[in-house]
């Protein structure tokens, strides 16, 4: 189903870890993409549909400075074809080397409203592109011109993403620790549990911080615990 605002607004509420729990409850044990960090931990929660860039090894002499006057060209379609709300996502094979993008490309993507952008390789220009508001993730910095390893070649087909398959229409959340990748046909419901988990670590973390033990609490085994976390979301309203 379609990201609606209701579903977007619950996730730009949840933490990554929590998402992770509620994905794993239901068998999913890999959707955690790996080695990419944010380069502005500050920002609110990305999230949107994911809208994909697929790079193949760069052959040189397909993949010259000038592949880049060719309007046509993968990289430069894609930043000007993801909507607006999704979150490009870029398979750079999970290497750094050369860069994925930079900062005129991602700042091109910002003003066209997009939710963020994610590569399991590198940026380039990274110091402009932490400045910017929107969600960047990636592996590490890389001056290099993607020209120099990456060929881009297809859009919006099924990739994979730091060891993560990321299809066209995916729900991608980040936040200060990473992505997440959520399949579309789960998003509301996962939304949903994660909204609720919230509010149960929120007043577990609550007690604890008062001096109280985890045992009978988290996980809340006893009565008690379950009846205090009920007064608990209604004098919070939660």
């Amino acid at each position: 189903m379609a990201l609606n605002s209701e579903i977007r607004n619950k996730l730009m509420r949840v933490s990554t870890p929590t998402l992770c729990t509620a994905l794993f409850k239901r068998g999913l044990r890999n959707q955690f993409i790996q080695d990419v960090h944010p380069l502005n931990p500050n920002l609110p929660n990305m999230v949107g549909e994911a809208f994909t860039l697929r790079y193949i090894p760069a052959r040189e002499d397909l993949n010259p400075i000038t592949a880049f006057l060719d309007q046509k060209h993968p990289q430069r379609v894609a930043v000007e074809q993801c909507p607006e709300g999704a979150v490009l996502m870029i398979d750079s094979r999970k290497d750094p080397r050369a860069a994925s993008a930079g900062s005129i490309l991602v700042s091109r993507l910002m003003k066209r409203g997009v939710a963020g952008v994610v590569t399991d390789g590198g940026f380039r220009d990274s110091p402009e592109i932490a400045t910017l508001s929107i969600p960047a993730y990636h592996n590490r910095p890389s001056p290099p011109t993607n020209l120099t390893l990456h060929q881009a070649l297809d859009i919006n087909v099924p990739i994979g993403c730091g060891d993560v398959a990321v299809f066209p229409g995916d729900v991608i959340v980040g936040d200060a620790e990473g992505v997440v990748v959520i399949p579309k046909e789960m998003a509301e419901d996962i939304a949903n549990e994660a909204v609720e988990m919230t509010a149960f670590e929120d007043f577990v973390t609550e007690k604890v911080l008062e001096g109280r033990t985890i045992l009978g609490l988290y996980p809340p085994t006893e009565e008690k615990s379950r009846t205090e976390f009920q007064v608990w979301r209604t004098e919070n309203k939660r």
